[in-house]
């Protein structure tokens, strides 16, 4: 007889079989679409696939394939009913709706916000219209939002930024909608948010849970609701305001809690759980610094501080919906973006009981586990008395997977080009993480020269001082091994006895063609492409900004650079909102390895230690990973067009060129397409863009300057706002 699995299995194959013929004819769905003023690209973001998938539906050429087809046809079949065919007896609506709600999917990615004005008026008139919403009004000069699917919860977004302007507090939120706000006080602020104002994310997972919505408090604000515009040094210090203070005796007062962490740039305050609903509001308070210059502004030249109400809602909502709600750094927002995309547990049915208990998902992260020695950073109190004060530990000791710093004095031929092109890799660390397989459970220790396996995830104690790169050859055709870094250190030295090594090195020096033999290895038994979702989110909303900043994916190279060229004068506030993604993705792998950074003292455990998402392995696996994916371009390159790097830094690559353009440099076929598997022009995550110019007589002084070879990778931008790496 068959199993309960195995006849439920049947009967979901039979409805999906059903689901085959529930769907209009093509031009009825471009038809519905279009009625409802979406685009392509808001369809297939709320459905978790490309724009281009979109496009064949609705021309015929593929069929949507579950479980995107159930979805696509409950939303065919919700906008059919709201908009008719026009030979249809049924009457069509009079106006077409702000929103849509027939059809809520669990983790909805609108589309980008349109511009904010400059200024809105300070008018408190109501427009005419009968679509507004009860205590709502809108920004003057504001343009026209289309429709978007959206969760009734929070159609009003996913969070607001307040300000108060002539004793007018207001709420202003994505898409230029303004709210006015009653509340007279702080605990009267977060009452309204939690019962009237609509504002929230849906979750990204059915398993996560929805976001709490998020205020964001201008200095107005602040002075409004009796806080101060900035810290002091000793609040500053501390991290948060005093127990003492009157606000926080007001929120005390009303029965409202906060978290440990206390009232600061980023404060969390709550009610008690109403049943499964969570009543918690998080405060975001800029002027104190929650927005950290480095991830989320400029830091030579801050656009923040001074961004009207308007354009900072769009700015932070836009990165709301197309990554997640800010959860406080860029770089904690990464990794809650992780554990948002892949929840540790769900609820499960006792069928003994009926009651519905914990269980824990198999493609997660769900315990803290044993740690491994060689693994771990300096100060972890896995090595108290394990090495003298100030040792230096060395790579047979600890695992030294990080990204390249390595640069090399120019040939005599190389001297003859006049400029140095150096490239950056969009998001490499991200792309690094794309298909990656990593460990989910804690480490078995292999020992006695064990075999080396690369569907093995982990760290493994082997020498590779053999591998020679003059013995390799790539189409037939051998590279000068002296012009080229070592992929297995970030100096891009030789190595030079047995040390320790993520799986991705170890299987790159299989790859080149040379035996390995480990000594011993710590492996992960259980393992998963973790990082997948969170990849691919990232991919899409990086994607899909730089669209909106002029840039796509379908340009030729010529074009692609004249667009990067402008992109960042073209919306200042979306371009603003690509560095943000970057940030998160380079913060969130550093903070699976996060560091003790001066909570408590050396060897004992700080507070990061406690995370399930504290996994130094998974960090080096997408470091490694990052670094020997750069080396295979090399060598490609290499052996095809006899180019070689001068310097490597993170993610830029430094070659000498004829010209000052990486047109100048990069290899092309006869047909004028990229080598395949060098180094490609393009916005996709993995491919470069230019990064800067710099003359080799620029270069010679450099050196001659320090007095040896330093790493010039670093210094040749033409934006000096731009950070290092991603």
């Amino acid at each position: 007889m068959p199993t309960e699995n195995e006849l439920l299995s049947a009967v979901d194959a039979l409805l999906n079989q059903v689901d085959q013929n529930d769907l209009p004819p093509p031009a009825e769905r471009k038809r519905l679409r279009e009625a409802a003023e979406l685009s392509q690209t808001q369809i297939a973001q709320a459905l978790g696939t490309r724009r281009e998938a979109v496009g064949n539906w609705e021309t015929g050429k593929t069929e949507p394939r579950p479980p995107q087809r159930t979805a696509y046809a409950q939303l065919l079949k919700g906008l059919a009913a709201r908009f008719p065919a026009p030979d249809s007896e049924a009457a069509p609506e009079p106006s077409v709706p702000k929103t849509f709600t027939a059809a809520p999917a669990p983790a909805p990615s609108a589309p980008i916000a349109p511009k904010a004005p400059a200024r809105p008026a300070t008018s408190t008139a109501r427009p005419s219209s009968t679509s507004r919403r009860p205590g709502a009004k809108r920004a003057a000069k504001a343009t026209t939002s289309t429709a978007a699917v959206v969760d009734p919860r929070f159609e009003n977004g996913p969070l607001a930024v307040v300000d108060c302007e002539d004793g007018q507090v207001s709420a202003y939120c994505v898409g230029g909608l303004v709210l006015d706000v009653p509340a007279k006080s702080l605990p009267a602020l977060v009452d309204w948010t939690l019962a009237e104002a609509k504002l929230g994310q849906a979750r990204l997972h059915r398993n996560g849970r929805d976001a709490d919505p998020v205020l964001v408090l201008t200095p107005s604000a602040l002075e409004r609701y009796g806080l101060p515009a900035a810290l002091s040094d000793e609040d500053r210090r501390a991290g948060r305001l005093p127990d003492s203070h009157k606000v926080i005796k007001q929120i005390k007062k009303a029965e409202l809690q906060l978290t440990q962490l206390g009232f600061g740039p980023w404060a969390r305050i709550y009610r008690d759980p109403e049943g499964s609903r969570r009543r918690c509001v998080q405060v975001c308070i800029p002027s104190w610094n929650a927005l950290d210059a480095r991830e989320w502004d400029h830091k030579d030249d801050p656009q923040i501080p001074s961004m009207h109400p308007a354009d900072l809602a769009r700015y932070l909502g836009t990165y709301a919906q197309l990554v997640i709600t800010p959860r406080g750094t860029a770089s904690t927002t990464g990794l809650e973006l992780m554990t948002a995309l892949r929840p540790p547990t769900r609820a499960e049915k006792d069928e003994t009981t009926g009651n519905f208990e914990r269980a824990f998902n198999a493609d997660a992260l769900t315990a803290v586990y044993d740690v491994v020695e060689c693994e771990v950073p300096d100060e972890h109190p896995v090595l108290k008395g394990r090495f003298e004060r100030h040792h230096m530990r060395t790579p047979d000791q600890m695992l030294m997977e990080e990204p390249y710093d390595w640069c090399r004095p120019l040939t005599d031929d190389e001297c003859r080009n006049p400029y140095l092109v150096a490239v950056d890799i969009n998001m490499s660390f991200a792309a690094a993480a794309n298909s990656l397989t990593v460990g989910l459970d804690g480490p078995t220790h292999l020992t006695n020269r064990p075999a080396f396996d690369p569907k093995l995830p982990g760290s493994w104690l082997v020498d590779l001082s053999h591998v020679d790169l003059a013995r390799v050859k790539v189409n037939g055709r051998t590279v000068d091994a002296d012009r080229l870094p070592s992929p297995f250190t970030p100096k891009g030295d030789r190595p030079v006895g047995p040390a320790w090594y993520a799986t991705p090195t170890v299987a790159y020096a299989v790859e080149l063609g040379f035996e390995v033999a480990p000594i011993e290895a710590y492996v992960r038994l259980q393992s998963g492409r973790y990082l997948d979702p969170w990849y691919n989110r990232l991919r899409d909303a990086y994607v899909t900004v730089m669209a909106d900043l002029g840039v796509t994916t379908a340009m030729s190279g010529h074009e692609f650079l004249d667009a990067m060229a402008c992109s960042k004068s073209t919306d200042p506030t979306m371009a603003l909102l690509a560095k943000a993604i970057k940030a998160t993705a380079k913060g969130g792998i550093g903070k699976l390895r996060q560091r003790n950074r001066g909570q408590v003292p050396y060897y004992e455990p700080w507070p990061a230690l406690k995370r399930e998402t504290w996994r130094p392995d998974i960090r080096a696996a997408v470091l490694a990973s990052q670094r020997v994916g750069i080396h295979r371009k090399l060598m490609k390159t290499a052996a095809t067009a006899d180019l070689y790097p001068v310097a490597i830094g993170t993610d830029a690559i430094v070659y000498p060129s004829p010209g000052p353009s990486p047109l100048d440099v990069l290899p092309y076929t006869e047909e004028g397409k990229p080598v395949p598997g060098t180094f490609r022009l393009g916005v996709s995550p993995g491919m470069v863009k230019h990064q800067g110019t710099q003359t080799v007589l620029w270069a010679e002084a450099q050196f001659e300057e320090a007095g040896a070879v330093f790493n010039i990778a670093n210094l040749i931008k033409n934006d000096p706002t731009a950070g290092e790496g991603e």
